[in-house]
Order: C-alpha cells, then structure tokens, then sequence
C-alpha cells in the first residue's frame, strides 16, 4: 500500500435553512466527495430539486457547484490488496458484487401500500404518510413527524 494524490470533485451545497416556526433562517454550507464530475453533477442537481422543493430552504445556486480538487488517499496495487487491507472493517463490500433490484413483489407491495397511503399535506404530518413514492414511517418514540410548510 502507498498513498498518492488522486483527483475527486467537491460539491458544495450553501443554503438557508429556516428552523421550524422561524422567519429567519440560518446559512450553512456543506461539502460532499465524488470520484468523477458526472456524479457530482448529477448530485448536485438532485439536491437542488430536492432542497428547491422544501418550503423553509432556499439554495443559493451562485454558492453551489463542483469544483475539481485533489486528495491524498492510500493505493493499492490490487483488487487483493484492498480485500486484505480492508477484511477487518465493518460493513466491507466486495466492489464486484452487484445487488440485485427489488423483487417484484416487493415493487408491488410498496406500490400498493403507496396508493393506500394519505399524502403528508393530506394527513397534516401525521405518519405513516406518503411524499411522492417516499413513505414517512411513525417513529418509535411516538414523537410527531415535522413536515416543513413555507408560508
């Protein structure tokens, strides 16, 4: 194993955040690590359209980017040598293993459980509720689920 300079790409994300029943809300920037400038991008775009749709963020889109930059990390020579270096950590998947989709029973009873779902709006918050094809679980502790609603 050595290390080496390899080239990632940083996505910045800067965006104003408004805390529940606030009118004021809070900048904060945040950074995420991409191997290659397609998946930045793609990223990029999906958090925009994501934060653009909740009512109590606003992106600023002149903040936000990828930008290319550089990082030190350990190589290897090998597939093997990452598998040896790596078999103590938890959670290590092989790279050449592909999981498999959903079955389709699996597809079909989301689906189904979607339609019979309330939206968010509909149900004011209260879970199990549905955004788009997302199911919003009650949580254990039985606290509320918070839906941000711009006004």
């Amino acid at each position: 194993m050595d290390t080496a300079w390899i080239q990632i790409f940083l996505l910045t994300l800067t965006e104003c955040v408004a805390p529940v029943g606030k009118t004021v809300c809070q900048e904060q920037t945040f950074e995420l690590q991409f191997v290659t400038q397609s998946d930045c991008e793609v990223a990029l775009q999906q958090l925009i359209t994501l934060k653009d749709a909740s009512e109590s963020v606003i992106v600023d889109k002149d903040k936000s980017g990828c930008a290319p930059s550089a990082q030190q990390h350990r190589v290897f020579s090998s597939l093997a040598g990452v598998v040896e270096s790596s078999t103590d950590m938890e959670g290590w998947r092989d790279p050449d293993v592909v999981e498999e989709p959903p079955s389709e029973s699996a597809r079909q009873g989301h689906e189904a459980r979607l339609d019979a779902l309330k939206t968010c709006d509909e149900s004011k918050g209260v879970a199990p509720c549905k955004i788009g094809d997302i199911i919003i679980e009650e949580t254990t502790e039985g606290e509320p689920v918070e839906v941000w609603r711009r006004d």
